[in-house]
């Protein structure tokens, strides 16, 4: 997607403060942290919002869930405690239309959220 701010990234075309990547994740740090630890990892594949999954995107979906545990761990947070959260679409809190997980961690996190 031309127009897409993460797929730029992806791209190489915009910086960013990239902490993981393989072939089908990329993880940068958020540039608005609303946590001591705030990363979004991203799909490298153009996926707009959970609603515009398919059934073959959940091998990939499960991959950004793996790429978490892996930040979690080389960031030193795992054992303390992390949350990750997908929003989906705007009054969930979604902003970039590119599906994303946010991994927050440094701080306790208050239930319910938002």
């Amino acid at each position: 997607m031309s127009d897409c701010i993460f797929c730029k990234i992806i791209a190489g075309d915009i910086p960013a403060d990239i902490v993981y990547q393989n072939d089908d994740v990329l993880a940068f740090r958020d540039l608005n942290p609303q946590a001591p630890l705030h990363v979004l990892v991203i799909p490298k594949k153009h996926i707009a919002t959970i609603n515009d999954m398919t059934a073959t995107d959940a091998e990939l979906v499960g991959k950004l869930y793996l790429a978490a545990q892996q930040i979690a761990r080389q960031e030193g947070v795992a054992d303390d405690g992390y949350r990750t959260v997908m929003n989906c679409n705007e009054l969930a809190g979604q902003t970039v239309f590119h599906m994303h997980l946010h991994l927050l961690a440094g701080r306790a996190m208050n239930w319910p959220p938002g």
